[in-house]
């Protein structure tokens, strides 16, 4: 009995010493741990101090160097990376823009040592096929030199001609300069318009653009197959070629750009829009609406539809695009972003609230401060195109 008792006795002594040397070692291993982690800590703010203190060092090398350079010749010269992100905030900054959201994935082209027509030939085809990608569209920008370089007097690189009785009246004046200098095309509503460009102390030129580098989708109806028999069809990436690009107080003439397309720019402001192709009517008689009346709806009826043909045109042929709904709520998320860095969001509301239900976007209500920062893409004055021969 007393064996047993003693044995007993000897096994909770051994258990609470056991449970009390465990818990001693954790004890320790966690002083040991919080040292080692507050070694971590201090090495770690130390590290971040260093790195802060060095970009600021950085920063001001940098700025030093921009003075001199300024000093000396008047201007200054970006970095690559001075370029690259300030191409980004152009767009993050662009107020009529409502896919601001992708702004970070601007794909950034150095064209600045381009000198000579080959090679300018190069950028620009390397540019449309970069950005097509197949169809799953890329933000592209290739940023040509400040000063002594190309120009571009398309307003897209893609663009329809405009005839006095066909194609898209917005490109009659391009058209016009295109057969000045020996273009002819065949009179359709879908003709590409050359590449008319310039280099330093040349001729304005034309360039046909290789048909196996422009990606069109012609647009259908699965409910209404009668739409096809109207041929419409549209370019795959919006290249915009005729703004300036300004970063740090340098003006880019020549930075063609583009993101991919909403729906609406196509079915309702490009095909619709009386002063563009003006198809409504068309649209709605392939659609068997027998009346436009006001009262009969039809004309919304005509858009939805037609904004459904185009959108799902698109994704049949693998192209990128995005309804309007979706863009919109995007911006959302772009804003919202934009306010957890502190920075104020600029926009044109005109432009923000989508042509079509507007109202089912919460952009439609609430207003946008215009103001235009520096760091942006800027409309050219409007020059008058010209015969170049005279």
């Amino acid at each position: 009995m007393k064996l047993g008792l003693t044995i007993f006795i000897w096994i909770v002594v051994t258990y609470l010493i056991f449970i009390s040397l465990a818990y001693v070692v954790a004890i320790v291993g966690t002083i040991v741990l919080a040292i080692k982690d507050k070694k971590r800590l201090k090495e770690f703010r130390e590290k971040k101090n260093r790195e802060w203190i060095e970009k600021e060092r950085a920063i001001e090398n940098r700025m030093k160097e921009i003075e001199q350079e300024i000093n000396l010749t008047g201007s200054y010269t970006h970095t690559y990376e001075e370029l690259s992100y300030g191409a980004k905030m152009a767009w993050r900054n662009s107020n009529r823009c409502i896919g601001r959201l992708f702004w970070d994935s601007l794909n950034v082209e150095d064209a600045r040592d381009v000198c000579d027509e080959k090679e300018f030939i190069k950028f620009i085809h390397t540019h449309i096929k970069e950005a097509t990608n197949g169809g799953k569209i890329k933000p592209y920008i290739t940023i040509f030199s400040p000063e002594d370089t190309p120009k571009i007097y398309n307003n897209q690189l893609i663009r329809y001609a405009g005839y006095e009785n066909a194609g898209d009246p917005s490109e009659k004046k391009v058209t016009r300069l295109a057969e000045h200098l020996g273009w002819k095309g065949k009179g359709s509503n879908f003709d590409i318009l050359p590449l008319i460009y310039q280099l330093p102390n040349d001729t304005i030129k034309i360039h046909e653009l290789p048909h196996d580098i422009v990606k069109e989708v012609s647009i259908h109806h699965e409910n209404y197959p009668k739409l096809s028999k109207l041929g419409l069809k549209w370019y795959a990436v919006p290249i915009i070629s005729n703004m300036d690009l300004k970063i740090g107080g340098i003006t880019y003439p020549t930075a063609p750009f583009n993101g991919w397309y909403m729906v609406t720019e196509i079915a309702v402001r490009n095909f619709t829009d009386t002063y563009r192709y003006n198809l409504l009517e068309k649209v709605a008689e392939a659609f068997e609406f027998d009346t436009l009346k006001n009262n009969s709806f039809n004309k919304d009826r005509a858009l939805v539809e037609l904004n459904h043909a185009v959108y799902h045109s698109f994704k049949a042929d693998g192209v990128s695009i995005v309804d309007h709904l979706t863009a919109a709520k995007q911006f959302e998320m772009f804003e919202r972003n934009e306010h957890q860095q502190n920075r104020d969001v600029t926009g044109k509301w005109s432009w923000l609230a989508p042509p079509l239900s507007p109202t089912l976007t919460s952009n439609y209500h609430h207003g946008y401060d215009n103001t235009m920062h520096h760091t942006n893409f800027f409309y050219k004055k409007e020059e008058t195109m010209k015969c170049p021969f005279h």
